[in-house]
């Protein structure tokens, strides 16, 4: 390879490779890309070729390179290449590769000179690389050949733009030195990208074609047409030495013979050459290095901190001691405990943000959910009226009645208490299953310690299924006795005489009543059948009060979008769509009546079933009962149908119906105050005490002990990784100060003037000096020695500041070139100013 620079800095960027693997971290240094501008046949190929050290470009004149190449250079053991459109054909001989681009190049773009914005992408490996992208783009142009359309200029231009633009771009303006600079479009495209100069460097080619007297003395030291990180020369091969297959290593000899031979550029042979230019190249990626070593230390830094604590535990640590196996035996059964109380009985340190936890959830079925499946027990008005009559009827028999009897009464009492039985025990089965997935949230600490997490959660869970049985028992009791005697003189309930007339005040028309609105529940529900046309699906603000259910625009509720009254809605489970994320619930009016505009139903969205469950316990509250489903033989719907009662036998029904409504809201209370005691005493308590008493003991007697502190596989990988890291993370700072105190960065120049370079006003030339370079175009002559100096008129500064780079002693007396420009030439009878 013919980059000596690039091999000086491999070493670095592997050293700091190395440190990030060892710690199983990608080291993404994101090296800038380096791009090669200029006008055909400046030499773009032949630069970029001497960067990489190998020869495997298309060349040719006019215009050769016809498609953008993205050169991928990766680092690797051997050296061989590989194209996007070829993959898995591996290229070893770089004269193959060339010819494949060319091919490759005429199969999009034809053989007659046509262009394509369509990348070539190479990737090459080689153990002499840096992981870099080279792009080599088409020279600019201005008059279309062969196939080339009509705006070839401009589809170049768009092309290099959309290379250059990137910030971590680098511009290398290749500018022939037998053409005017002043003119250069190279240099023009990347000022525009990079007004400020930071990242394009001036590179001269063909110094060595130059006429016969000339030179570009003053361009390459900076003084003329500045740029900010100024001018390199460079002398590449020939066509004919590459016809001859002059190797790049013989070219790189000929062109430091060049220059150290030459009378105008001997003096400064050491910062012109290829070796200059991958010098300058090489220092830019080393600032880049070291640019990103502080987000690296800082990111190691953070990482060493947070393992600090856990690798000084492990240092020293004997997995087999049995003192520290019973000493940790006592802290995970401790903490075990500690976790579970917290969790039940809440805890203000270490508080869940994303869900609730064990206690919060049995909170929420205590209030929630059970009294929402009590009232789902509840029977149908029509039914209990219809089981009300015939009991009444088969109670009197063959005769007629004439008092109401109060077997009747208690016989469907009696029945809807045996109805409670199925929401209690259901009530004990969630608050067992939230006990039991407590019991393993807690156990998550003892993972490192299997069997010690295994016996833990059997032996809890044992208990917890042994307690479940009692707790069962407990509450059909609770239940058995309120069916063992039926007490007529609560002093909540109505009595006969109190039931007679509010069946007598039902048969009038009822009184206006004024109730105090209070509002039940606020919150956020997605109204969820509102057509596509009117919008689609919509978030609103939900107000609940015992008398409407209102929604607003949001939470600031001073848009209110509609009101709701609540008489005759129930509430009905809706099934979740499968594209659906939301779970829903609709409202519906019992008289078939609109509920919502046009809508039969109101379907409202929540984002969890927890929220759904929460709301229509809610809406219980303010009387919105669920749907009860039919399950009535059509026989008994045939009958129900026809059942009709004379008005002394309704009057009984209402009276018994009120008895019924007014002893069940006495037993329902009970049962729900009941029913959270008993578990709590019964369920949860005990276990807790249990897990603070007998848990311990529990272990030591499930067997050996030193077996349930055996540790886990990956506990022991992980002891391993934490001291593996913890020791390599010390190692990647330590190499990282090393290449911080090996590496120099080399401060960007100072700004220079550069608006001599074309605007969008077009271009112009810059004013002659005193220390004009002796650089003309084919077919000059050098002006006479006697002629007088032009005015020196510095031109306006732009972004840059007026600055002359102190590399070279100036030359007084020397005779400046004829440099073509717009500007008419100067008189010769005006003088310099001093």
């Amino acid at each position: 390879m013919g980059n000596r620079g690039m091999e000086d800095l491999i070493p670095l960027v592997n050293k700091l490779q190395d440190a990030f693997s060892s710690i199983d971290q990608s080291c993404n240094l994101d090296l800038p890309q380096i791009a090669v501008v200029g006008g055909q046949s400046a030499g773009k190929s032949s630069v970029l070729e001497n960067f990489v050290g190998r020869d495997f470009l298309p060349r040719g004149s006019g215009i050769v390179t016809r498609r953008p190449l993205v050169l991928q250079l990766i680092s690797a053991n051997a050296e061989w290449a590989e194209f996007l459109h070829c993959k898995g054909k591996k290229f070893t001989d770089f004269d193959e590769i060339r010819q494949e681009i060319e091919a490759e190049t005429d199969r999009v773009t034809g053989a007659n000179k046509g262009i394509s914005p369509v990348p070539i992408n190479l990737r090459v490996y080689s153990p002499h690389v840096l992981n870099l992208t080279l792009i080599d783009l088409p020279g600019i142009t201005k008059v279309p050949v062969g196939d080339q359309p009509v705006d070839i200029e401009q589809q170049i231009r768009d092309m290099i733009m959309q290379f250059i633009t990137r910030e971590s771009c680098l511009v290398l303006a290749v500018t022939p030195a037998n053409t005017d600079l002043a003119n250069s479009d190279a240099l023009k495209l990347a000022k525009e990208v990079d007004p400020q100069g930071q990242r394009t460097i001036g590179v001269i080619t063909k110094l060595d074609l130059m006429d016969e007297g000339t030179d570009a003395r003053d361009i390459l030291e900076n003084k003329l047409l500045p740029l900010r990180r100024g001018y390199i020369g460079v002398v590449n091969r020939s066509q004919k030495d590459i016809d001859g297959k002059k190797d790049i290593k013989a070219a790189l000899e000929a062109e430091r013979k060049f220059f150290l031979s030459h009378p105008s550029y001997r003096h400064m042979a050491e910062k012109m050459g290829t070796p200059r230019l991958q010098k300058v190249l090489n220092q830019q990626l080393t600032n880049h290095i070291r640019d990103t070593l502080p987000a690296f230390r800082s990111k190691l830094q953070s990482q060493l901190l947070a393992l600090d604590k856990e690798a000084e535990e492990y240092r020293g640590y004997r997995p087999d001691d049995p003192s520290r196996k019973t000493k940790q035996l006592l802290q995970m059964v401790q903490q075990f405990s500690v976790d579970f109380e917290k969790r039940i009985e809440g805890s203000g340190d270490q508080v869940d943000m994303v869900e609730l936890s064990g206690g919060a959830k049995i909170n929420r079925i205590f209030h929630e959910r059970f009294p929402f499946e009590l009232v789902k027990m509840e029977c149908d008005d029509k039914e209990m009226r219809r089981e009300i009559s015939y009991a009444i009827k088969n109670i009197h028999g063959i005769r007629t009645g004439l008092f109401t009897p109060d077997m009747a009464f208690e016989a469907i009492v009696k029945k809807q208490i045996v109805k409670l039985k199925e929401p209690c025990v259901k009530c004990v089965d969630m608050v067992i299953q939230e006990l039991i997935n407590t019991v393993r949230q807690c156990s998550n600490k003892l993972e490192c310690f299997p069997r010690l997490r295994e016996e833990t959660e059997r032996i809890v869970t044992s208990h917890i299924r042994d307690r479940e049985s009692r707790a069962k028992d407990q509450v059909l009791l609770l239940i058995d006795v309120q069916l063992s005697y039926v007490n007529t003189n609560h002093e909540d309930f109505i009595g006969f005489a109190n039931a007679q007339q509010r069946s007598s005040q039902a048969s009038k028309s009822q009184s206006t009543t004024v109730n105090q609105v209070s509002v039940i529940r606020k919150g956020w529900l997605t109204i969820n059948n509102i057509s596509i046309i009117k919008g689609g699906a919509k978030e609103y603000w939900f107000i609940l009060t015992a008398e409407s259910l209102s929604w607003f625009k949001d939470d600031e509720e001073k848009e209110k979008k509609y009101m709701l009254p609540l008489d005759n809605l129930k509430v009905r489970d809706v099934e979740k769509s499968f594209m659906s994320s939301k779970h829903i619930f609709s409202i519906f009016n019992t008289e078939s009546r609109n509920v919502y505009k046009d809508n039969r139903t109101l379907e409202l969205a929540c984002d969890s079933q927890e929220d759904v469950d929460s709301w229509k316990s809610s809406l219980l509250r303010a009387g919105v009962y669920p749907e009860k489903t039919t399950t009535v033989e059509s026989e008994s719907s045939t009958t129900s149908e026809n059942f009709s009662m004379d008005p002394q036998l309704e009057r009984k029904v209402e009276t018994i119906r009120n008895l019924v409504d007014s002893y069940m809201a006495i037993v329902n209370k009970c049962i729900r105050d009941l029913m959270p005691k008993t578990i709590m005493h019964l369920m949860i308590n005990n276990v807790k005490d249990f897990i603070n008493a007998e848990l311990l003991a529990q272990l030591y007697s499930a067997g050996d002990q030193s077996a349930l502190m055996d540790e886990s596989q990956e506990q022991g990988q992980r002891r391993d990784e934490v001291l593996r890291t913890h020791h390599a993370l010390k190692e990647a700072l330590a190499i990282i100060g090393d290449i911080s105190t090996s590496t120099i960065t080399t401060p960007l120049p100072p700004p220079v003037d550069s608006s001599w370079v074309g605007g969008s006003g077009g271009r112009r030339s810059p004013p002659p000096s005193p220390t004009a370079p002796r650089r003309m175009s084919s077919g000059q002559r050098p002006a006479p020695r006697g002629a007088p100096p032009p005015p020196n008129r510095p031109g306006p500064l732009g972004p840059f500041n007026n600055a002359e780079s102190p590399q070279a002693p100036s030359r007084p007396n020397r005779a400046p070139p004829s440099i073509p420009s717009r500007r008419p030439p100067p008189s010769p009878t005006r003088q310099a100013p001093p």
